[in-house]
């Protein structure tokens, strides 16, 4: 007679330890990454914050500038960690919540604190002998203020992932499944809209850029806040008749710009480009046209505008569909 097999699992079973397995490797990184984020936020509390306030070598607007709600921050991380080395995940992530704010207020902050480092470093000399004296304190191991600064913004990516980890891994019947699921939600909306901030500054440095390539009087106020920068480059302008000119064009969400350099020995404008028209990207009828550009020639685009038809061309195809693509979405975009 056959001895019976080995029990088999039964797939539920098997599936809540999976969860349970998931659940304590999420729970142990989001310790481990506390204990350690929190530790790097008091180091700059600590040999930053703190010192620069008892010296006086910043004046408070600039600290406030340079560090915003950092030591809020260091606090709140402060509140959390007891709670996740006591294992009540959800009790302390949920508690954490309504800290979420000061993570907002930071990335509101984060270029004006750029900025302001940037700009102490360059001209305050008390200021930049005090960094460089307490970035070679053994307790940073080589670590930069200047990266040190993101640390916030990176941890916020990390909550967000942990935190819907555990949520996504912790059983309906768990007593803190409601607890994890609620604070899941609201870290993540509190990351969305972080990113939006950061998309918004990077945008706003593109169009301060762009705005300071273009001279003369047509360029004033071409860069207005609303636009959102999508890409420059060169491309070959198509005449009726005569050569191909290239041009130095700006795309926007709502506007194809076109400019040409100044000569190089221009005496005040030199490295600048002169706006020679602005096309709504409204009225734009976009076509990729194929086989006028003979030989080498990436091809063309073909861009229809109420009164004026523009033909640019690429010698390399490659970034000539990068065009298309970028062209089409702005156009698209503003006939919706």
């Amino acid at each position: 007679m056959e001895s019976p097999g080995p029990s088999v699992r039964c797939p539920v079973q098997e599936q809540r330890a999976r969860w349970e397995r998931k659940r304590a490797c999420t729970a142990r990184e989001l310790l481990e990454t506390e204990r350690r984020y929190q530790e790097q936020l008091g180091l700059v509390a600590t040999y930053f914050v703190g010192i620069l306030r008892a010296k006086g070598t910043l004046r408070p607007p600039e600290r406030q500038a340079l560090f915003g709600p950092w030591e809020l921050i260091y606090g709140a991380s402060q509140e959390l960690l007891p709670y996740l080395e006591g294992g009540r995940w959800g009790q302390g992530l949920e508690g954490f919540c309504p800290h979420l704010e000061l993570y907002t207020q930071f990335a509101a902050n984060a270029e004006r604190s750029r900025t302001t480092l940037q700009e102490q470093l360059k001209k305050n000399k008390r200021f930049r002998r005090f960094v460089r004296l307490q970035e070679g304190r053994p307790e940073f191991g080589g670590i930069q203020l200047q990266d040190l600064l993101p640390l916030p913004l990176q941890r916020l990516q990390q909550y967000e992932n942990l935190a819907i980890a555990l949520a996504e891994n912790t059983g309906p019947n768990s007593p803190d499944h409601e607890q994890l699921t609620r604070a899941a939600r609201r870290i993540s909306d509190t990351a969305q809209r972080v990113h939006t901030i950061s998309q918004k500054q990077k945008n706003d440095q593109h169009l301060q850029r762009v705005q300071a390539l273009l001279s003369g009087r047509q360029a004033k106020g071409l860069i207005s806040g609303s636009r959102w920068f999508l890409r420059q480059g060169w491309l070959l302008v198509v005449p009726p008749r005569g050569e191909p000119r290239p041009r130095m064009f700006f795309l926007f969400s709502d506007a194809l710009l076109m400019a040409k350099p100044r000569p190089p020995l221009h005496l005040l404008q030199s490295g600048t480009f002169a706006c020679q028209a602005l096309y709504p990207m409204a009225e734009c009828q976009l076509h990729r046209v194929f086989g006028h550009s003979g030989g080498p020639c990436g091809g063309l685009l073909s861009l229809s505008f109420p009164h004026e038809k523009l033909l640019l061309m690429s010698t390399d195809q490659e970034e000539l569909s990068h065009w298309y693509r970028s062209l089409t979405l702005a156009s698209s975009s503003q006939k919706n």
